[in-house]
């Protein structure tokens, strides 16, 4: 019975996370939980995409609300992705690969941020400049190290 609630206590936690996964990517939800990245741009708020409008990039299922935005991401996919790859903006900050939620994002000079919460993305944002700088330095690092 300890052996079963540790295998679904790993297949469920939120912040468990391969490094060398370069999209954040939940069990359930597909890349950054399932959100349709586009909207964000296009509506201006965080709209869940369909299990039935899909695109495989990156080694990632990404959902979308509407097949005009899959195109549009298909045919511009870094307009759109999110930094750090869908990991949350502040933890990367620290170097650390933490799970989203889709709710708490931020558009900054075109790029989309997403936070772990929207409390964690409120105290983000009053430093958001330094956070940015921080973990761009960090993902950039990373990506640099195992290549």
């Amino acid at each position: 019975m300890k052996k079963l609630l540790l295998i679904v206590t790993l297949l469920f936690s939120s912040t468990l996370v391969a490094k060398e996964d370069p999209i954040y990517s939940s069990f359930f939800g597909g890349a950054i939980d399932g959100y349709d990245a586009v909207a964000y741009f296009t509506k201006g708020k965080a709209v869940e995409g369909s299990k039935k409008i899909t695109l495989e990039y990156k080694g990632a299922t990404w959902r979308f609300a509407s097949e005009g935005n899959r195109d549009l991401f298909k045919a511009s996919p870094e307009k759109y992705e999110p930094q750090y790859g869908g990991y949350c903006a502040y933890a990367m900050s620290d170097n650390r690969f933490v799970s989203i939620d889709g709710e708490a994002w931020y558009i900054e000079d075109g790029k989309l941020y997403l936070n772990y919460s929207k409390s964690v993305q409120k105290h983000w944002l009053e430093q958001k400049d330094t956070f940015i700088q921080e973990a761009d330095s960090n993902w950039n690092h990373y990506w640099t190290e195992i290549k």
